[in-house]
């Protein structure tokens, strides 16, 4: 990677240090201040809950509207004709002539005229042609069995983008074992001249200066891949890689959308491109606590692709394969590559690059174990590890305080506060939000201010108030509900409606506690250097 920079190992400077213990500690100091002003007065602890309060409420109210407003775009995006406008990149100027003064209501038609336009001043000029570009899918696997991996690379199998220039790479540890051998060659056998080719790559166990999880292995996948494309003369800037866990379906106009928009960029080494994840794959068999987090990360998800400003790489993502060799790939030091992954890029272009958000979704699985205690377990063990991304904040603030700096300092200084406000607002609202209002009033006991024992109806009327929002919420989580199975009754959808009685239940025993726990680990100096696999589990 450019100027070398990937994460310590071993002893940490002092400012890399501080700012790991940095999270945590204004986390913490969070809570603690609470009691501190509700002990020294009653009024300013009550001021400080309300400034904490009306900050969620207003969250609330947004987060609502968002995601109404982003529901909405991804059906519209979802019913574009993908193929048909990849089409008219491969002569834009005539396309452009068919299009130009035509009015259509289809999502992003404008902005299609404008790009056969700009096209059509450039035809000529060295840029690549639909029937150019290859999809690259790596998906990566530990030791799940046919049950998972097939309907997903069936999904692959079924998209509309041409087979024969997608090359698939099933990346699988050595580690899974014997029975995860015997599956990626029933795979291989099993797909044999369905895509361009069927890659197998064996990421060894234990190779040296890699921690064990997902960011080793899709590196090492993405060389077999570099390897396989200069060997048979493709050209790596016409590769756009596609990385995908086990249970990852993509929607089938994902290749082409994801094609399309790498074409009509002049610098489309320095974007990736972002589907929005939806946690629906097994919505009606998952549990109720673990609906919840499924689908307030899918909300999360939606909301995020309206705002192409703080959107990052999350999960599954797509970026070209020059860029990705030239920046070595993903992460082997980190078990949270995907979030992770976006800081690197900005820095080995030097802040010239963005995440275009690709607004069709990606299907993806609820936690689910054999029993309810190994769901619940499994459940805070996928959150701490998403939590962990809290160890870029002194990766980022490093680099910002650094003389080796190539980014504009006011350019990153704002993307810097966002990201340690996101880790620390994760960690205290739920809990603050819940318990707070008692506080002013359980540190005066011996005095009867009436700021202090009124401050938890106050709060009680203002959560009445964000009610709304999590009406608007519950409404729109049975709208993105995939088809009920068979064997379900009609009154399940009765339960997808009470289970949300247990969101502050599980936003304080899972969000907020994965997070502080996340946080603490950094802030002690023990690393979270494995990555734990979440077990896919299909039910019969």
């Amino acid at each position: 990677m450019k100027n070398n920079y990937e994460i310590p190992t071993g002893k940490r400077k002092p400012l890399y240090r501080f700012l790991e213990i940095l999270p945590g500690a204004l986390s913490y100091a969070a809570v603690v201040l609470l009691f501190l002003l509700s002990w020294i007065n009653p009024i300013l602890g009550a001021i400080y809950l309300l400034l904490i309060v009306a900050t969620t409420l207003v969250k609330a109210v947004g987060t609502a509207f968002r995601t109404i407003q982003g529901y909405e775009v991804v059906k519209k995006a979802e019913r574009v004709d993908w193929t048909k406008r990849l089409e008219d990149l491969k002569d834009p100027h005539a396309a452009y002539e068919r299009l130009h003064g035509r009015h259509e209501e289809s999502y992003g038609f404008e902005e299609h005229v404008q790009n056969l336009r700009i096209l059509s001043a450039v035809e000529g000029k060295s840029e690549p042609k639909p029937d150019q570009v290859y999809q690259a899918v790596i998906m990566t696997a530990y030791n799940e069995g046919l049950e998972t991996l097939v309907p997903s690379i069936d999904a692959v199998k079924d998209s509309t983008f041409p087979k024969e220039r997608i090359i698939f790479v099933l990346a699988y540890e050595e580690r899974g074992g014997e029975a995860m051998e015997q599956t990626a060659q029933e795979l291989r056998r099993q797909y044999r001249g369905v895509f361009g080719k069927f890659i197998l790559s064996k990421h060894p166990d234990g190779l040296k200066g890699e921690i064990v999880g997902k960011g080793p292995n899709l590196t090492y996948a993405g060389e077999r891949l570099a390897e396989y494309v200069e060997k048979y003369h493709i050209r790596k800037e016409n590769v756009i890689v596609t990385s995908l866990d086990s249970d990852n379906r993509v929607h089938p106009k994902y290749f082409d959308y994801v094609a399309y928009e790498f074409l009509v960029r002049p610098d489309r080494q320095h974007y990736s491109y972002q589907p929005v994840s939806l946690f629906t794959n097994n919505i009606w068999e998952a549990s109720a606590p673990m609906r919840i987090i499924a689908m307030s990360n899918s909300f999360f998800n939606v909301i995020t692709t309206m705002r192409p400003h703080l959107l990052r790489n999350f999960a599954s993502h797509s970026q070209p394969l020059a860029a990705l060799e030239g920046m070595d790939f993903w992460s082997k030091r980190t078990i949270v590559e995907d979030g992770h992954q976006y800081w690197r890029s900005l820095f080995y272009f030097d802040g010239k690059y963005e995440v275009v958000p690709i607004r069709v979704p990606i299907y993806q699985d609820a936690v689910m174990g054999d029993t309810l205690w190994e769901t619940l377990k499994a459940q805070f063990v996928q959150l701490r590890r998403w939590d962990y991304g809290a160890s870029d904040v002194a990766y980022v603030g490093s680099y910002l305080f650094s003389k080796e700096r190539k980014v504009s300092f006011w350019n990153l200084f704002p993307k810097f506060v966002r990201l340690l406000d996101g880790h620390v607002t994760l960690a205290i609202m739920a809990p603050i939000v819940a318990f707070g209002g008692w506080v002013p009033m359980l540190m005066n006991l011996g005095s009867r201010g009436a700021v202090a024992f009124n401050l938890p109806n106050v709060v009680g009327w203002i959560q009445t108030v964000a009610a709304v929002g999590l009406l608007i919420t519950i409404i729109m989580s049975l709208r993105m509900l995939p088809e009920r199975p068979e064997k379900y009754k009609k009154s399940r959808k009765f339960y997808m409606v009470v289970q949300w009685v247990l969101m502050p239940v599980v936003a304080i025993a899972y969000q907020s506690a994965a997070a502080f726990y996340a946080q603490t680990r950094l802030m002690l100096g023990k690393y979270m250097e494995k990555f734990d696999v979440t077990r896919k589990v299909v039910k019969k």
